[in-house]
């Protein structure tokens, strides 16, 4: 079987590419000029906005399986630049699917939308199963939640088998610190080498959110291209929110140093939902996928990465 992964530069292509090869997948994958994918794998250039570029691809490589991972994926972003945001999450994924509408060959799409979709959301709705109501709640999530519909007229309209999902917040080595376990765990690593004061800068730590170690998502999207129903959407996540606390504690309890932790205002956001959580008996029930890779065990990765990090940095 053959694989496609649009978008194989970002954070989740390594961890999908090895999960693919590991269970016997041919894997090519796209980036843009300016980077670079760390795997084995034939890697071509693509930009998603120019439709033709994507067809002569499909042509070329003739997948069973596409993997659609190229997005503006930063919220926050996102309200800075929405025209981008627009342009890359909505133009790009219509390029892809009309491309994808003219190939000829009954492959499957994966379209990887996101747990943001749901937006605004009542606690009495939580776990959130996918039936509820989209109500996005910011530039990037109404991008990703317009992608979806699209995916579903195509469906429809043209029979294309597409999967979606809705994939809630992940983690692990290599992440941008950008994200809430990463921005811990390389605040600890350079507190540990000395880069920093003995402090740590927080933003709300009563939330909660469900965290899912990048390997058992990219073993999702796997067993969702083998298994998922055609035109469905699938909740993608541990189905377990924690506490930002509980994330802090954790990734704390692994070093020696003693930290002062400190609030930092900038990291606070206006209107903070208080718990995010899926359903994720769907995925559970067509797939048999439940994540296995513990949330410590996430945290002490991702700690260890950043370690190694600093010690680079270090050395150079």
């Amino acid at each position: 079987m053959k694989a496609l992964i649009i978008g194989g530069a970002g954070f989740v292509g390594k961890y999908l590419i090895d999960e693919l090869q590991n269970f016997g997948y041919e894997v090519c994958a796209t980036c843009l000029p300016n980077e670079k994918i760390n795997a084995e794998c034939d890697v071509f250039n693509l930009d998603i906005m120019e439709q033709k570029s994507i067809s002569e691809l499909l042509e070329k490589t003739s997948p069973d399986f596409v993997f659609h991972l190229a997005a503006q994926s930063s919220v926050a972003f996102s309200w800075k630049n929405p025209q981008l945001t627009v342009d890359v999450n909505i133009k790009g994924t219509v390029n892809l699917l009309e491309a994808f509408r003219f190939y000829e060959r009954n492959s499957r799409l994966i379209v990887i939308g996101s747990g943001e979709e749901y937006g605004f959301i009542d606690k009495n709705s939580v776990p959130l199963k996918e039936s509820e109501k989209l109500n996005p709640a910011n530039v990037y999530a109404v991008t990703k939640a317009c992608q979806e519909m699209l995916c579903g007229i195509y469906v429809r309209a043209y029979g294309k088998d597409i999967v979606m999902t809705r994939s809630f917040n992940h983690s692990g080595a290599g992440q941008s610190d950008t994200f809430v376990i990463s921005d811990f765990c390389r605040q600890i690593a350079e507190i540990e080498r000395g880069k920093r004061p003995p402090e740590m800068w927080v933003g709300n730590l009563s939330a909660m959110r469900d965290f899912t170690d990048v390997r058992d998502v990219a073993r999702a999207y796997r067993l969702l291209a083998e298994k998922g129903t055609k035109g469905k959407v699938y909740n993608v996540g541990r189905g377990k929110a924690v506490t930002i606390q509980h994330i802090l504690d954790t990734a704390i309890s692994l070093s020696d140093v003693k930290i002062d932790v400190k609030q930092d205002p900038s990291k606070m956001r206006a209107s903070d939902i208080p718990i995010i959580e899926p359903d994720v008996s769907e995925i559970y029930s067509d797939t048999g996928w439940s994540a296995l890779v513990s949330l410590e065990q996430t945290v002490k990765d991702t700690l260890d990465y950043w370690r190694n990090y600093t010690d680079s940095e270090r050395r150079s």
